[in-house]
């Protein structure tokens, strides 16, 4: 049988041991792998393993030896317990012998657990499984993840759940990470808060997130909007030697001066502006975002933001001009800018 939605994530939480198997497939191997974790170790336990109550099965393997599969789920072991026979990275080309093995499947022989990548509606293997009246086969897409999924995130990293304004935190981090280097950042925070009693705070997962991909970015935009244009040089030198193109810093700057347009923009003011921002920014650097608009006030922004325009269009243009010179001199100019 297929299953979706809310009633995937409740039955990839909780699967039931009495099922003859599990496909999970999705595009994302990283979502896959945390999902198939979770499920055969709450259906072994954490011990499965060690007592030989989990096989492992690679696909390739099973391809050159079809009887694996079937030796597995028959085999019994030295331990008590529930057992599980696991096919990683599977394809449509083994459609047959999974088929072969949910037909001799009986009571008492060892769960299935199958892994794959992305499979069409037509994929022979997902119809195997969907078509067996004892099995389930769940497709993860590129959705955010839910509350519900970071709430079983945080039980398994020994956290409990934090106020409101943490989980909102936890929620906009979960978005712009992949699902194993949030489960990591979870980790790293559980470790931080040994033997403090004391709730999670904003700080604690911050410091404790990865490092964006855009750090040199922003240091460099934080240098443009405090008006430090004498750093400017050498931090453009460093993000061009790593291979950050001029279009890709301009497109980085829009962005950060739109956010800052829209929280200079606000009725309520810069404060009122940045509790509106989707995804929400929380401590410091809320803080400094709140700073930097009130500090270049909405019209300056929007001649930012022209200027800004003007050299993304000369960027993609055929302009003969050199593109590093062409971004440096419009950031000298709003680094100027800022000091007016």
């Amino acid at each position: 049988m297929k299953m979706a939605g809310a009633g995937a994530l409740t039955y990839l939480r909780k699967p039931d041991p009495a099922h003859t198997a599990l496909l999970i497939f999705g595009a994302d191997p990283m979502r896959v792998a945390d999902k198939r974790q979770h499920v055969i170790e709450t259906l072994v336990g954490p011990q499965g393993e060690e007592e030989m109550r989990l096989t492992r099965i690679n696909a390739a393997d099973l391809r050159k030896d079809p009887a694996l599969l079937n030796d597995a789920i028959k085999a019994q072991g030295f331990f008590p317990g529930h057992r599980v026979a696991f096919v990683e990275d599977a394809t449509d080309g083994l459609a047959k012998v999974v088929t072969a093995a949910l037909a001799d499947w009986q009571a008492g022989d060892a769960q299935i657990i199958i892994t794959a990548g992305q499979l069409t509606a037509k994929s022979a293997l997902r119809k195997a499984v969907e078509g067996h009246g004892n099995a389930v086969a769940i497709g993860l897409y590129d959705d955010p993840p839910t509350i519900a999924d970071i709430e079983q995130a945080l039980v398994q990293a020994g956290l409990q759940e934090p106020e409101r304004d943490v989980m909102d935190a936890l929620m906009a981090l979960a978005n712009s990470l992949e699902p194993g280097d949030f489960r990591q950042t979870l980790e790293k925070v559980s470790l931080y808060k040994l033997d403090d009693p004391a709730p999670i705070s904003i700080e604690d997962v911050m410091i404790n997130a990865p490092q964006s991909a855009e750090v040199d970015v922003d240091e460099v935009l934080d240098v443009v909007t405090t008006g430090q244009a004498d750093k400017l040089g050498p931090l453009l030198r460093n993000l061009s030697a790593q291979g950050v193109a001029p279009v890709t810093l301009c497109i980085g700057a829009m962005r950060h001066f739109r956010r800052l347009h829209v929280v200079a923009s606000d009725p309520g003011g810069p404060a009122a502006g940045a509790g509106r921002l989707r995804p929400p920014v929380f401590g410091p650097r809320r803080d400094k975002i709140v700073r930097q608009a009130g500090g270049w006030g909405r019209d300056r922004l929007e001649r930012a933001l022209t200027a800004l325009t003007d050299v993304d269009l000369q960027l993609r243009s055929a302009n003969t001009a050199p593109p590093d010179a062409l971004m440096e001199r419009t950031l000298i100019r709003l680094a100027m800018m800022a000091r007016r």
